[in-house]
């Protein structure tokens, strides 16, 4: 079967109600703490990508037993640093920088060298960021002066609390060393900007000792290591990045309405709703819930016929990072000229995402005007396309992809977009779940 789609008409209006895949964020994070629980942890409707299966086999690699069966899996975990280290243990983490640097947190205590190496756009990616501090807790790693993969680690018998600056709003760095800080007896302090809150959300789910206090831009989190705690099971939500793809699609859509249910609108998360409602849209929560400190909801939009520019708030880009490439198209059909600045970390993603966004755009014919850390979009409302398009050489990178597919349905154009089944890595779902609303995806 040829790796590219093809596609050559726009959508039709429809309204309709979808669910999307599960969030990949939590699902990660899921497997990650059941394995340092102590008992028989169970997950429902955990997200069936390539990312949570590489997080599957890396637990499975150290020694856990896991069993998948349907929607549910189950994992038995044997508590803190209950893995069982091997000789020449080599664990994978494919194309997922989340597995890949929080794994890292949970195994600043390894009796042996680990090797985790991952896929050639993981290989490309900076993991000083998590490396630099574990070795405070002790970890030490081979070779020494790398700061990509493959590498090595090897946990310390003694480590011991850090306390640890997090300048630049990672939510993976973050998470890496909450995780090494169960491995650590005493209290770890982590001074963060915000960012996504799952982890913090998990602990304090778990009663794992946490505290959280604001401070200003910044969060200090104080947790306190060697504390096990029980298995817990958890129902997975939709997640809000995949939704993003939809929701911008009817957005620029014609005539079109959809609500996408049950999805995780965690306050730190839904940067692109406030963003595109700032730009002109409607897009309203509906049918709020908590479960388990996340907040659940059903999202309604409508299409929007006249989108106005705008100049994106910093302070709203660490709740949007993963959605920036779809909001750039929403700014394409924009009046005006939109302004998106303080963003050079797109370009440390799966691909240099600032840059191929700004590509593609311009193959389009919108005007775009690019810098290290930033990207102007000369928004067209009256853009049709009628020539035609070749999206490839983007380094498999899911969101681009699927950024693609929504620019082809909603400006028209005769387009083929390769590597489709790049969205294995996080929605697997995405192309039936276009062509069930109507799109003529070949």
């Amino acid at each position: 079967m040829p790796d590219f789609v093809k596609i050559k008409n726009t959508i039709s209006n429809y309204n309709r109600k979808i669910f999307v895949d599960s969030d990949k964020s939590l699902s990660i994070r899921w497997v990650l703490l059941a394995s340092q629980a102590m008992g028989k942890s169970r997950a429902y409707n955990l997200l069936n990508s390539e990312d949570i299966n590489s997080t599957i086999n890396c637990i499975k690699k150290l020694g856990i037993k896991i069993v998948k069966k349907n929607n549910i899996c189950e994992i038995y975990g044997k508590g803190i640093n209950g893995f069982i280290y091997k000789n020449n243990i080599t664990i994978d983490a494919g194309n997922s920088g989340t597995c890949g640097r929080l794994i890292l947190g949970l195994l600043v205590a390894s009796k042996k060298k680990i090797r985790l190496i991952g896929d050639k756009s993981l290989s490309s990616r900076d993991f000083s960021r998590v490396t630099l501090p574990l070795r405070k807790f002790g970890a030490k790693f081979f070779p020494q002066n790398k700061n990509y993969l493959p590498i090595s680690i090897l946990g310390s018998e003694y480590t011991k609390p850090i306390n640890y600056f997090e300048k630049i709003g990672s939510a993976q760095c973050k998470s890496c060393m909450m995780l090494a800080a169960l491995n650590a007896p005493g209290k770890t302090i982590i001074k963060a900007k915000k960012s996504r809150n799952h982890t913090e959300l998990l602990f304090k789910n778990l009663n794992i000792p946490i505290k959280i206090k604001k401070s200003g831009a910044f969060e200090i989190i104080e947790v306190e290591g060697k504390k096990n705690f029980r298995s817990f099971n958890y129902n997975i939500p939709g997640d809000i990045s995949s939704s993003a793809f939809f929701i911008v699609l009817t957005l620029i859509s014609k005539k079109s309405k959809l609500i996408i249910k049950n999805v995780n609108v965690n306050p730190t998360r839904i940067g692109s709703i406030s963003i595109l409602n700032k730009m002109g849209a409607n897009i309203k929560i509906i049918n709020k819930r908590s479960y388990k400190g996340e907040i659940l909801g059903d999202i309604f939009v409508k299409s929007k016929k006249k989108l106005k520019s705008i100049n994106c708030p910093t302070d709203l880009n660490s709740s949007a990072i993963d959605e920036f490439l779809i909001i750039f198209l929403a700014a394409s059909r924009a009046k005006g000229i939109s302004f998106f600045k303080n963003i050079s970390e797109l370009n440390k993603k799966e691909s240099p995402r600032l840059k191929i966004a700004s590509k593609i755009l311009n193959k389009m014919g919108v005007k775009t005007k690019l810098s290290p850390n930033s990207i102007k979009i000369y928004g067209n409302p009256s853009l049709k396309l009628s020539k035609k398009i070749v999206v490839k050489n983007f380094n498999n990178d899911h969101r681009v992809f699927m950024m693609s597919v929504v620019a082809a349905l909603s400006f028209g154009g005769e387009w083929k977009i390769y590597n489709k089944n790049c969205v294995n890595t996080s929605f697997p779902s995405f192309i039936n779940i276009a062509k069930s609303l109507g799109a003529k995806i070949i």
